[in-house]
């Protein structure tokens, strides 16, 4: 297969051609049948979070008692019987074992952009991950105000807890899992996020 760009012919290969063998199937990459993949591979524990945000918000009528195959058809997870590969990266006990770079890296840059004092990578399902890097942020990357109420000492991060969560939905939501991982890249006056994704056509 073969693109042009300008009066140059280029042949597709990788990550691209991928992309446009499912497209021209029909397909999306994370309504892709994992054939490896079993219910085994499924994290009950967040599964059951899962399922208490869902109670807790309101929303998922007709869930109560369903078993966990039952519920991932229900959210359209799983085709005759054998999960697909969003069930793996939302539910799975190690996404990484089937796709390498579902993982987050925040790193804490000078404002060169280039000399990075310290990092961390974090791994898991989308759940997993999205609790564990905004607990880092909280724990070594963001500063936090302190202010007090009367003899009670508060303390506040400098970015909004539910901006940081939205920000953080969005890139791992809307990415291409078979690229590079997401970035997050923190200064001290601004936070960087990246994903290998782009928009939709």
């Amino acid at each position: 297969y073969f693109y042009r760009s300008g009066s140059v012919k280029h042949e597709l290969t990788g990550i691209p051609l991928n992309e446009f063998l499912l497209k021209k199937a029909g397909q999306t990459w994370d309504n892709v049948i994992e054939e490896d993949a079993t219910f085994d591979d499924i994290d009950e524990p967040t599964i059951k979070k899962f399922l208490r945000k869902a109670e807790d918000a309101g929303r998922l009528p007709d869930i109560e008692g369903l078993s966990t195959p039952e519920l991932l058809d229900k959210l359209h997870l799983t085709k005759n019987g054998k999960l697909k590969r969003a069930a793996i990266v939302l539910f799975g006990k190690d996404p990484g074992k089937f796709y390498p770079n579902t993982f987050v890296k925040i790193g804490k840059f000078d404002d060169d952009d280039f000399t990075i004092r310290f990092q961390e990578v974090e791994d898991g399902n989308i759940i997993q991950v999205l609790d564990k890097v905004l607990r880092t942020l909280d724990y070594k990357f963001l500063i936090k105000n302190i202010s007090f109420e009367g003899m009670n000492r508060v303390e506040t991060l400098e970015y909004p807890v539910p901006a940081l969560r939205e920000m953080l939905l969005n890139a791992l939501v809307h990415r291409n899992y078979m690229g590079a991982p997401t970035q997050l890249r923190v200064y001290d006056n601004k936070l960087q996020l990246w994903n290998h994704g782009t928009l939709p056509v």
